[in-house]
């Protein structure tokens, strides 16, 4: 079976005034919520159990969970309404949701995408994470091997590089950029119990990638929109259309 959780917490600033009424979960593009947008991704590639967090308007999210009855999936929540726990916190405390011997597939919210999950997932056999990136251009990028194994990462305008192996080349290494979409093996929770309350996913990544066994996976026509920002939903609907 399939497992899977979407991050659905965040304060959707960018998304202003829309988010003073609701959470960025719910803005619509099309006729749909991204939530649903997203569920459906997820249902149709084969997952049965969702786990979403909450923070701003929670209560709306939970509601409509409700009123489509988990469009068609099991659906737990972790409930962050307390405090913004980032990714990898969020995923330290949905830790007692998730069931301990399957993959959890996790997608941002906000995240349209050509990918198909089901095959991302599939692919994941054997790895301790399995990251969705491509060449897109950005100025923040993950280093990998000619393996595809994580070594690091870099921003490429301030000349920053993060990585456990102090005599990195990066000039050896493949850049490529992360997509907010993953897969997280839970035999990976354990070597959480030495981090706070809340940090950043890429963080826990990037500190243990020389230990454990995290890979990239490269879709060559990865196509990917952010909804982040007010001016890309109308191109989010052109974009749902097209893929």
């Amino acid at each position: 079976m399939m497992q899977a959780m979407i991050f659905a917490a965040g304060l959707g600033t960018r998304l202003k005034p829309l988010t003073d009424t609701m959470p960025k979960a719910l803005v619509r593009v099309g006729d749909k919520p991204l939530l649903e947008h997203v569920m459906n991704k997820l249902k149709a590639a084969g997952a049965s159990r969702v786990v979403v967090n909450v923070h701003h308007f929670a209560s709306q999210v939970i509601d409509c969970l409700d009123r489509n009855n988990g469009y068609g999936m099991e659906v737990c929540v972790s409930d962050e309404s307390d405090r913004l726990l980032d990714t990898g916190g969020g995923i330290k405390k949905a830790q007692g949701l998730f069931l301990p011997d399957a993959p959890i597939l996790i997608h941002n919210v906000d995240i349209l995408s050509n990918v198909d999950l089901k095959k991302l997932y599939v692919s994941h056999n054997g790895n301790d994470a399995t990251l969705l990136v491509s060449d897109r251009k950005t100025k923040r990028y993950l280093l990998f091997d000619d393996d595809m194994r994580l070594v690091g990462w870099t921003n490429i305008e301030t000349g920053e590089v993060r990585s456990p192996y102090p005599d990195l080349d990066v000039n050896s290494c493949r850049r490529l950029a992360f997509s907010g979409i993953h897969v997280f093996s839970p035999s990976l929770f354990p070597l959480m119990d030495s981090f706070p309350d809340k940090f950043g996913i890429m963080d826990f990544y990037l500190s243990l990638c020389d230990k454990v066994n995290i890979r990239g996976y490269e879709k060559a026509d990865l196509q990917l929109m952010d909804v982040g920002k007010l001016d890309t939903l109308s191109q989010a609907e052109e974009f749902i259309a097209r893929i």
